[in-house]
């Protein structure tokens, strides 16, 4: 790989994954120069194989749809859960919900899927570099002008201008530690480990496909059960950082993983007759988001901005709105020569309160939250779970369901409490 043939581009984006890959293409789209340096040489792995429906219609605005239409991946048509106890939920169709083509997702490999979505940026115009180590964002007093890159044909590093810089590096991005913005999530403070597995169980029909949530007793955590092609499962635990990883018998993660598969009745008869097919991996206390989206002439997406949590599978979702979003500020804001802070992060609010409506449910979940009782008690209002549940996140329509949740908290915290409180009674 060699150094750049041109030195200043109207945008450079760090990080080929999803967000990076979107808000380069949805910029050169507009006829913008972009670069886009990637640090590792596609394909490479990644976690996070699940899509839901909504991320439909920024693949069809990248020209992607036909793409994934023809590709292998596995289609998805619903999600499901699965109680402590093994009691498998009603699912969740999701085209039951909303008649439209958009409804049926995909479960992929990501190694795969960010390959194309890389080559689809290529195909748009955009300058890919791979093996491009981005080692600093440029500033010139408070606003970003560039970046330092070097290659890996050990050439020294050289600065490329740009008028803005798009932050997509993922989890352990440059401009969070830099500035100082990362907030850890003061709640979900949770880890995952995960393997894959070939030969495990699979529904017939529309029911293949579906990504099942599989709690573990006690509801201390909960697997992820996704079916990928070539006979692969993804199936991962998640759980508090400190029950998963702190104060066990062992350090290994092959035997915490099992231990917690002891403690999954809904996820043993799926894997009895399964075989092991990859290593064991682990993420730890993921869950932070940024202080600010945007600065003067710089820009976070993706994991770069924040990360949630694999509940619900909404992480390729919002890398891919985020950068459909700053691509969007940053074209308006090329067009009429406002590259500030206010410009670029224009579209902050409105995401952020996307991602917390999605963090609401997450919370829920978690705190005991029964989407079996719920629908149950308020059947007219499941359309709205499922809005949130196909990543509809961005309107207002879904905050009905938040008080009514915390009423059923409320109650379900009372009867809960009456049993101590009578044995403290009968005590005394």
């Amino acid at each position: 790989m060699h150094s750049p043939i041109a030195r200043e581009y109207d945008v450079v984006v760090i990080g080929g994954g999803p967000s990076g890959s979107t808000a380069a293409t949805l910029v050169a789209q507009q006829g913008y120069r972009v670069a886009l340096f990637e640090r590792d040489h596609f394909p490479r792995f990644h976690i996070g194989e699940s899509l839901i429906p909504q991320t439909y219609w920024v693949l069809r605005r990248l020209n992607m749809l036909e793409k994934m239409k023809a590709s292998h991946f596995v289609r998805k048509y619903s999600v499901q859960f699965v109680t402590e106890h093994g009691r498998l939920s009603e699912p969740f169709y999701f085209v039951d919900h909303r008649p439209h083509e958009s409804s049926q997702t995909w479960q992929v490999r990501r190694s795969e899927f960010d390959q194309m979505l890389l080559d689809n940026a290529r195909e748009h115009g955009v300058a890919v570099f791979e093996g491009a180590r981005v080692h600093d964002v440029l500033f010139e007093r408070d606003r970003a002008v560039g970046v330092r890159v070097a290659f890996d044909d050990d050439a020294p590093p050289c600065d490329v201008k740009a008028q803005v810089v798009v932050d997509a590096s993922g989890q352990q991005t440059l401009l969070l530690g830099k500035l100082g913005l990362r907030e850890w999530d003061p709640v979900l403070k949770k880890a995952a480990l995960w393997t894959y597995w070939k030969g495990a169980y699979r529904d017939t029909g529309r029911d293949e496909g579906a990504t099942i949530v599989i709690q573990t007793q006690g509801k201390k955590g909960w697997f992820w059960y996704i079916p990928l092609h070539d006979d692969i499962v993804s199936v991962g635990v998640v759980a508090s950082y400190d029950y998963l990883f702190k104060n066990r018998d062992t350090s290994d993660f092959e035997k915490i993983y099992f231990q917690e598969v002891a403690r999954c009745p809904g996820l043993q008869p799926r894997i009895a007759h399964a075989t092991r097919c990859d290593i064991f991996r682990a993420q730890k206390e993921y869950s932070y988001r940024a202080r600010r989206a945007a600065g003067d002439g710089w820009v976070l997406v993706g994991d770069a901005y924040g990360f949630l949590d694999p509940l619900y599978s909404s992480g390729v979702l919002l890398a891919l709105t985020s950068g459909q979003m700053a691509a969007d500020a940053i074209t308006a804001g090329l067009a009429k020569g406002d590259t500030s802070a206010a410009q670029l992060g224009s579209w902050e609010a409105e995401y952020a309160a996307g991602m917390d409506r999605m963090r609401r449910l997450v919370c829920e979940f978690y705190d005991g939250f029964s989407f079996g009782r719920f629908v149950k008690k308020y059947p007219h209002l499941k359309g709205y779970v499922t809005d949130v549940l196909i990543g509809d996140l961005f309107k207002t329509d879904v905050d009905v369901l938040w008080p009514l949740m915390d009423e059923m908290r409320a109650e379900r915290e009372a009867a809960e409490a009456v049993p101590t409180t009578a044995a403290a009674t009968a005590h005394d």
